[in-house]
């Protein structure tokens, strides 16, 4: 069996050898010179390139596609790098590289009046902490400012989506989501005798409307998201020290002082 296979690819490689010299015989020949005239092997071969060039040559058309296809590829990149230039892409949401660096450039009057009303939350647990007692009293005032701060930011949404031009609308989800920090500031006010889960009310509610400001709705400007991140921190973390002072340093109140010195 292999010996046939063998002796067949040899009928077919002697086949096309002849065949290969007989084409090659027959240019030679055309372009040969007459058997009078004598020339030299290198002046036959500038005949025989002579005669090739005068062939009409045919592009292949695989080429001609390549070439095409080459110069659209090249065409949409340079559409592509052209429109990245033209067009900034959004800017994505980042603090620390956005907006605190335009911290300083709102203007003085909110900033002053918004880190002026830390003191409220400082104070009380500051108060808390040099005494080493703990006021009830004095935790749930803190609270209390804290819901009030959370119906504040809830009205701040309202009035911005409200005037005409502004970059949030008066659509549902803006007016909606507003009304939740209030929400949160009445059941907060409702656990007057328990100063823990008020002080949870008014975190959730402090971390829900910053992440509605920062995130979900729009149109905040850079100043005022970096202003409130740092003010949300800072009233979290002086609850959270409320918190740990309950659980730290005996409870006294604030009318039995007032008896004693009486």
């Amino acid at each position: 069996m292999f010996s046939g296979v063998a002796r067949r690819y040899l009928l077919t490689s002697l086949r096309v050898q002849t065949l290969a010299t007989h084409m090659v015989k027959s240019v030679v020949t055309s372009v040969a010179p007459q058997p009078n005239s004598f020339h030299a092997p290198q002046a036959q071969r500038r005949l025989f390139i002579a005669h090739c060039a005068q062939l009409p040559y045919r592009r292949p058309a695989g080429a001609c596609v390549l070439i095409k296809g080459q110069q659209f590829h090249s065409s949409t990149q340079s559409h592509k790098r052209k429109k990245t230039q033209e067009e900034p892409q959004e800017r994505e949401l980042d603090l620390l590289r956005y907006d605190m660096k335009d911290l300083m450039k709102g203007p003085k009057p909110a900033l002053y009046l918004g880190f002026s009303g830390l003191i409220p939350f400082i104070c009380a647990p500051l108060l808390m902490a040099v005494t080493e007692v703990y006021y009830p009293d004095v935790a749930f005032a803190q609270v209390a400012y804290g819901a009030s701060i959370l119906s504040f930011l809830g009205g701040a949404r309202w009035g911005f989506a409200l005037p005409e031009g502004s970059p949030a609308k008066p659509d549902w989800l803006n007016l909606a989501n507003s009304v939740v920090p209030s929400l949160f500031a009445w059941v907060a006010l409702l656990f007057r005798d328990s100063i823990t889960e008020s002080s949870v009310m008014v975190i959730m509610g402090l971390g829900i409307a910053l992440h509605y400001d920062l995130a979900l709705l729009p149109g905040y400007p850079s100043w005022f998201k970096a202003l409130r991140t740092i003010l949300t921190l800072v009233a979290t973390f002086s609850l959270v020290a409320t918190l740990i002072i309950k659980n730290v340093y005996p409870e006294k109140k604030l009318s039995e002082i007032f008896q004693k010195y009486n």
